[in-house]
């Protein structure tokens, strides 16, 4: 199934995990999942994995127990989200495309996570990392920082 909406882990983690206000605008995309305003959204399994990472090893007032982390993936992200991760057969010429273009260390993560998204027909990847992301708008999909996303909503609402 094609995703209109892609969201990246810094989306996932702000928005389910009350950061203080900067989390606002990722916690209002994650409202607009919920209520089902946001059609086709999707993440990557990486950004599950990363989510989990992540919150399971924050500083003690915001991190997570590992079972906690599972139960918002499960409640917040698997029922609500389309799930999707590279094909098999994708995975050498990803590589090979990442080599040719001379990306390096971690910045492979979110290459991953762009081309996850393109593989999933997305039309927008939610990030607060745009930098990160400048892949994608070689495929034709924005990017967008979760403010900028819900603006959008607002227009089109």
């Amino acid at each position: 199934m094609a995703v209109s909406t892609f969201l990246d882990t810094s989306v996932l983690l702000a928005g389910l995990i009350d950061f203080g206000p900067q989390s606002a605008p990722a916690q209002h995309v994650l409202h607009a999942v919920a209520e089902k305003i946001v059609t086709s959204p999707g993440t990557a399994w990486h950004c599950c994995l990363e989510f989990y990472s992540v919150a399971t090893r924050l500083p003690p007032e915001y991190r997570l127990t590992p079972p906690d982390a599972v139960h918002l993936l499960e409640d917040e992200v698997l029922r609500r989200m389309t799930v999707h991760d590279l094909p098999g057969s994708d995975r050498l010429p990803f590589l090979k495309s990442a080599a040719a273009d001379r990306t390096a260390g971690g910045r492979i993560y979110d290459a991953h996570i762009a081309e996850v998204a393109r593989a999933a027909g997305a039309q927008v990847i939610v990030t607060d990392n745009r930098r990160h992301f400048v892949a994608a708008l070689r495929h034709g999909i924005r990017v967008d920082t979760p403010a900028e996303f819900l603006a959008g909503l607002k227009r089109k609402g």
